[in-house]
């Protein structure tokens, strides 16, 4: 089973992204071997109310069994407990919040209540570090990338906090990772989204120093190309075991601290 912890519908505002509606995102997942995948509402991430989207995405998930529904809560807006309960009640893998995007301070009082929240709720937290190369990015796209130090301070906050955070690279990762306690750590995924393959070796580093149990197999479709993940496991000198923990074994199994 290959499971895409980091999948997105809809339209993004600064480019022209191709395959952007459930049957497109289906064809690219029949197409990489894909079972499942996690998905978010992309537009939300940029509307003054991020879970106007939320209702849309529930019914796309219900009509395309091998999509789950990611939605997005923000702390800072009325009803958001509602938004939360209601992943919690359709059986959602995880709820999105960028702080970034949602104009939020990443560790604010608002982000520390959603997390531990999120907590008492056993939902993890999804956040992304960015959505593409600053190098790529459009003139008026000025959103901060997610601090490193941020995501330690969330760890930090509530010892219930599980978190997924997606399209970090190797510097990121070792920062949170080594910044962090051994109980901490454990309460954090990182997708392989970002992480550059051979022949830098960054992956089969990390795997080898953070642990293959801290990694989830994560793609970033349609604003990055899903084979790039797939060429990344296939490049790697791994054991049947450890591929299948990072494509579905760390998820399905709950290995989250």
């Amino acid at each position: 089973m290959r499971l895409d912890v980091n999948g997105f519908l809809g339209a993004y505002p600064w480019r022209r992204v191709p395959g952007t509606s459930p049957e497109a995102l289906l064809a690219a997942m029949d197409r990489t071997g894909i079972d499942t995948a996690w998905v978010t509402h992309l537009p939300s991430l940029f509307w003054r109310d991020p879970t106007e989207g939320n209702t849309w995405l529930y019914e796309a998930a219900d009509a395309h069994e091998r999509l789950e529904p990611v939605p997005c809560v923000h702390p800072a807006l009325p009803h958001w407990e509602e938004a939360l309960s209601d992943a919690a009640t359709r059986g959602a893998p995880a709820v999105r919040c960028d702080p970034h995007h949602f104009g939020l301070a990443p560790v604010g009082d608002e982000m520390r209540v959603l997390a531990a929240a999120c907590g008492a709720a056993k939902l993890p937290l999804l956040m992304t570090v960015r959505l593409e190369d600053a190098r790529q990015r459009h003139p008026h796209d000025l959103v901060p990338e997610l601090a490193a130090a941020s995501v330690r301070a969330l760890l930090r906050s509530d010892p219930d906090v599980r978190l997924v955070i997606t399209h970090a690279d190797r510097p990121f990762i070792e920062e949170v990772h080594w910044g962090s306690t051994a109980a901490e750590q454990a309460r954090v995924w990182w997708d392989i989204a970002w992480i550059w393959g051979p022949p830098e070796d960054h992956l089969a580093h990390l795997i080898a120093t953070v642990g293959v149990e801290r990694f989830v197999f994560g793609t970033g479709q349609p604003l990055r190309i899903p084979e790039n993940a797939v060429a990344k496991l296939d490049l790697l000198d791994l054991s049947q075991r450890d591929r299948a923990a990072i494509e579905s074994g760390n998820v399905t199994q709950g290995v989250l601290g």
